[in-house]
């Protein structure tokens, strides 16, 4: 039994080994990346069943990705191995305002994938599937992909869609696509940022009014907290924990995981964003799109505890102060 399906794109990751700027840098470490399987990963360190689908290349990237999912938990039966395309890549490159992210994915086996990916899956053994709004921006035919998923028939399954908007891949695109795309969805998480560049506003009340199909929408407003709009329920906001950033990437997948684990379990609105919350404290403390989770007792600690005791920890590398 699979409880999350991630179905979206897993690309190898370079991350600088050594100081100073890409250009002088020569020894790289591989990791693993991509929005899908993140979430998938981070699931699985929860506890939390999960399979991914998606392609990679009949190549060693291919080969890495594969066994470093399944070495973490994460069912990879699905993944398709496309002999004729690449594993796509990108590089974390170290700059003088922060992380700069070089992708190479153009004609990736991930960018190739169609509907026909759904004749691998059997959707009835799944309780959510999890999707975002960068694979259908790969292709024609990863948008027909994505719009199949969350128009297959539901059953008790549930849909949810991580705007993840990505203005290079939808340069000279309607956003529009991807605000329909997430009207079809059951739980939708996006940042304000990316919600002004989508609807016109990042404002949970307003977004709502523009986004009322979907039972669940949670509004991310960076360091600042998440704000959940559930229907026929007033909206709940819960600030983040304040934490000493090592590096951003990886944060969003993070709070998708802990929140739709949370969901899963049946919390209250306000454990569920904290869950979101913590997950991603955990990644913004590492330089890897995904991370070991907190320690049990910590977690349990700022889950449960009162609001001036939440407002007042502080998470850095290897310590938590409060």
């Amino acid at each position: 039994m699979v409880e999350v399906l991630c179905v979206g794109e897993a690309m190898a990751v370079f991350v600088p080994a050594e100081p100073g700027p890409a250009h002088e840098v020569r020894t790289w470490r591989r990791t693993v990346g991509g929005a899908e399987s993140n979430v998938a990963r981070a699931l699985a360190a929860l506890g939390v069943p999960s399979a991914f689908a998606g392609a990679v290349g009949d190549d060693a990237f291919g080969r890495a990705l594969l066994a470093e999912l399944a070495a973490e938990g994460v069912d990879v039966s699905r993944v398709r191995t496309d002999p004729a395309r690449r594993t796509g890549l990108y590089v974390k490159e170290n700059g003088d305002s922060g992380t700069v992210m070089r992708y190479y994915r153009a004609g990736s086996a991930a960018s190739a994938m169609g509907p026909e990916l759904l004749s691998t899956v059997d959707l009835s053994v799944v309780r959510l599937v999890h999707l975002s709004g960068i694979t259908p921006a790969l292709s024609p035919a990863c948008h027909e992909l994505v719009r199949a998923l969350l128009e297959a028939p539901r059953g008790n399954r549930l849909v949810s869609f991580d705007v993840n908007w990505r203005p290079t891949l939808w340069a000279g695109r309607d956003p529009g696509e991807v605000a329909g795309l997430a009207a079809l969805a059951d739980l939708v998480l996006t940042g304000e940022d990316e919600a002004e560049q989508v609807w016109g506003t990042g404002e949970p009340a307003r977004l709502r009014a523009l986004l009322p199909e979907p039972a669940t929408v949670v509004v991310k407003h960076g360091e600042r907290g998440a704000t959940l709009l559930e229907r026929g329920r007033a909206p709940v906001f819960e600030p983040a924990l304040a934490v000493d950033v090592v590096e951003p990437v990886g944060a969003g997948d993070a709070f998708a995981a802990g929140f739709l684990a949370a969901t899963l379990r049946g919390e209250d609105a306000r454990t569920r964003l904290r869950a979101g919350h913590l997950q991603a404290a955990a990644t913004l403390l590492t330089r890897d799109d995904v991370s070991t989770p907190l320690p049990p007792d910590v977690v349990a600690t700022l889950l449960r505890a009162a609001e001036p005791e939440w407002a007042a920890a502080r998470l850095t590398v290897g310590e938590v102060r409060g």
